[in-house]
């Protein structure tokens, strides 16, 4: 995922970028650490330090998280955070369940299986990354099934 982000925003040309993915390398784990998971409900940050954190534009914006700031009602509003702490933790531990069913429900909805005849032409992903560069695309090869071992199972030629 960090790889992709960076690949995308970065390699345009690689010989002319080639040590500028050491420079975005923060900001991309920074983006991942505060964008909130699917899964939970909350950011990696939030549930390593139990609060959500202050991002630097909404200082250099002045939001109103910043511009009402006062520093006795953040350390009451921080005890409350250490507090419903475990709260958020229930939560989450039912919210995880809840997304996998809803990647389960999807997958068998848009998932459609297939049966294939031995000698039947197919696509095969190539395994071995030997000779190939790390930002390189895999590449499919044109293969045939040999041998039906059990149902949607095949060996390729």
């Amino acid at each position: 995922m960090v790889l992709q982000s960076l690949k995308s925003h970065i390699f345009d040309d690689v010989s002319k970028y080639a040590t500028r993915w050491l420079h975005e390398l923060p900001h991309v784990i920074w983006h991942l650490q505060t964008q909130k998971s699917q899964a939970t409900g909350y950011t990696p940050f939030f549930l390593e330090y139990g609060s959500e954190v202050v991002l630097s534009t909404d200082v250099a914006f002045g939001t109103s998280r910043i511009q009402y700031y006062e520093e006795g009602e953040a350390e009451k509003s921080r005890q409350v955070d250490i507090d419903s702490l475990e709260e958020h933790l229930v939560a989450i531990l039912i919210q995880h369940p809840r997304h996998e069913q809803q990647i389960r429900h999807y997958h068998d909805t848009n998932v459609q299986e297939r049966s294939f005849n031995v000698g039947n032409l197919m696509l095969r992903w190539i395994q071995s990354t030997k000779d190939m560069h790390k930002l390189s695309a895999p590449g499919r090869v044109p293969s045939s099934s040999k041998k039906l071992i059990q149902p949607g199972t095949y060996r390729l030629q």
